[in-house]
């Protein structure tokens, strides 16, 4: 026999589910992925990660939803200054419609990078801080190893070609210290992110910008010092910062993850509707960009995704084709790769236009060198300002090791037909001659680039000249030069590629190309199936193992050097 007080109990349950007050979470220790990987193994390892659209889409939502009250972050060390700085404005937008926000940390860097998890952070309205935590807030380093004097020791003879002066992936190599203009360059890098963060952090905790630069010169500091210096609201551990939001709005609170929300709510958009219906199509280019199709950059599982130009081409030209598809957004988060594979998509992004599609870059984290190529051609490019972007320049070269096979007793014999049946071998020298067709493709690439930049900006070759040389700005820097138009992020770029299109604001939104993990996985039916293209692991050709051995960018000559993500 059923107990009356259960039914009363389980109606009472369901009610509250529908009807109780939400507070939305989102947990930063796995970081934010920004598009589903292009591998199905990945794909499906990454299924129950955090995506970047299901938390802008459900921050939006929640905004005019009354039964939302509250958002609480964890915010850990795994987002970029980009991402931050994207996820800050939602944040803003979400307290803007009169809701409540609420970050909580462990601490803000434990003897590590603490600036953008803590810059991240002071977009809340509170934010509590673990007693035994610290505010890492020790403002932005970049350091930069130079590796001339070792490989001179060891028998290895980098040679190297670039164009121009602030190209410095070479530095790394045949350099023993900073170049007058690589200096200059890091130096205007660093002193514009750090600038960011001041402002950030002294507007959203009302403290004069020269009081925050005197507290990140004290860093880090302990949580009692973070609190008496305002730089966090209480110190409390994770189940006294939940206590405070259930006594705020009652013990019935329920919690939900911002990513389920914004999925569960936008569940019926994503239902196809009878009729035509006018889409923005979103097209995701992430990693080093490569010739082939789009997967994992490297051998290694947490080597990352790389954008292949088979697989981000085929995208374009679905969504060229679908009448459906009004604009297109373009994201794009690569420190480059492959010249010609970079020129494959520009190619693509330029058709897309000339069919009658706006296309709006969005930049990441990186959008640099050939990240930037594939992006120049767009009718309109939005970026952070802490994106990192420009590096328009082009580098190509090899490491000479006879001395070093000598030295360890290794002999080499070789034959060749022709000239230059070696330019890339790593056991000679460039010959003059061979020296003639590296410059020759140098300044062939190096032009073609500006010119393309000048055309795609609506720049004088002259300017475009002095804005390139290989040298690397912030979003903010490129937006004064005129190489990017907006700052802002993925929302930003949508709202304008929809305005393009004449869409209503709400117009929904679709990933190109469509393709389930095991779609992914069955063999091509024709050389024009998307599945036709192989995945390939460098873009250097023959001279790919080589580079990978002397850590050199895998994707190519149009590669922006080192790490550039800010955190």
């Amino acid at each position: 026999m059923v107990d009356p007080g259960t039914v009363v109990n389980v109606i009472k349950q369901a009610r509250d589910r529908r009807t109780a007050p939400l507070i939305l979470e989102l947990d930063l220790t796995e970081g934010v992925v920004e598009h589903a990987p292009a591998d199905p193994i990945s794909a499906i390892m990454s299924m129950r990660r955090t995506g970047l659209r299901d938390v802008l889409d459900g921050l939006r939502r929640a905004r005019s939803d009354t039964r939302v009250r509250a958002l609480v972050v964890k915010v850990t060390g795994g987002v970029g200054l980009a991402l931050a700085q994207e996820l800050r404005e939602a944040v803003q937008a979400f307290r803007e419609a009169g809701k409540l926000t609420v970050a909580w940390a462990e601490t803000f860097g434990e003897s590590g990078r603490g600036t953008v998890p803590y810059y991240l952070a002071t977009g809340f309205e509170k934010v509590y801080l673990q007693p035994t935590g610290e505010v890492g807030l020790t403002g932005v380093a970049l350091e930069e190893p130079f590796f001339a004097g070792a490989l001179d020791k060891l028998g290895v003879q980098p040679r190297f070609a670039k164009r121009h002066e602030y190209k410095t992936m070479a530095n790394t190599f045949v350099e023993r210290a900073y170049t007058p203009e690589h200096e200059e360059s890091s130096r205007r890098l660093v002193a514009s992110i750090g600038e960011q963060i001041t402002a950030g952090v002294a507007a959203a905790r009302n403290l004069p910008e020269e009081r925050v630069r005197e507290l990140t010169d004290r860093g880090p500091l302990l949580a009692d010092e973070a609190l008496e210096e305002g730089l966090v609201d209480r110190l409390g551990y994770r189940d006294e910062v939940y206590a405070d939001l259930r006594e705020e709005f009652g013990e019935s609170a329920q919690l939900r993850y911002v990513a389920r929300y914004g999925r569960s709510h936008g569940l019926a958009r994503r239902i196809p509707q009878p009729g035509k219906q006018d889409v923005v199509a979103l097209i995701n280019g992430h990693g080093p960009i490569r010739l082939g199709r789009s997967g994992r950059g490297g051998p290694l599982p947490n080597s990352g995704p790389a954008m292949g130009s088979d697989t981000v081409g085929a995208a374009f030209r679905a969504a060229a084709k679908d009448d459906r598809v009004k604009a297109i957004v373009f994201r794009v988060n690569s420190p480059g790769g492959s010249a010609v594979a970079s020129d494959a998509i520009w190619r693509e992004v330029t058709l897309a236009r000339r069919a009658g599609k706006p296309v709006v870059v969005s930049m990441g984290d990186v959008a640099a060198s050939g990240g930037y190529y594939v992006a120049m051609g767009a009718d309109a490019i939005v970026a952070q300002p802490g994106t990192i972007t420009g590096s328009i320049g082009v580098v190509v070269g090899k490491a000479v090791v006879n001395d070093l096979l000598g030295r360890v007793g290794v002999g080499l014999g070789s034959v060749a037909v022709g000239e230059h049946a070696r330019i890339f071998s790593a056991t000679k020298d460039f010959s003059e001659s061979e020296w003639e067709r590296i410059n020759a493709s140098l300044d062939r690439i190096y032009d073609d680039f500006t010119r393309k930049v000048a055309e795609g900006r609506d720049l004088s070759r002259e300017r475009v000249h002095e804005l390139a040389r290989g040298r690397v700005w912030t979003g903010a820097d490129a937006r004064d030069h005129g190489l990017v138009d907006e700052l802002g992020g993925l929302d930003l770029a949508l709202g304008l590629a929809r305005k393009r299109a004449g869409l209503p604001a709400d117009a929904p939104v679709r990933s190109y190309p469509h393709t389930s993990p095991l779609e992914r996985l069955r063999p091509p039916e024709s050389s024009e199936d998307r599945t036709a293209a192989s995945a390939r692991l460098d873009g250097w050709g023959s001279l790919g193992g080589l580079a990978a051995r002397l850590g050199l960018p895998s994707a190519g000559p149009l590669t922006l050097p080192g790490s550039w993500e800010i955190r």
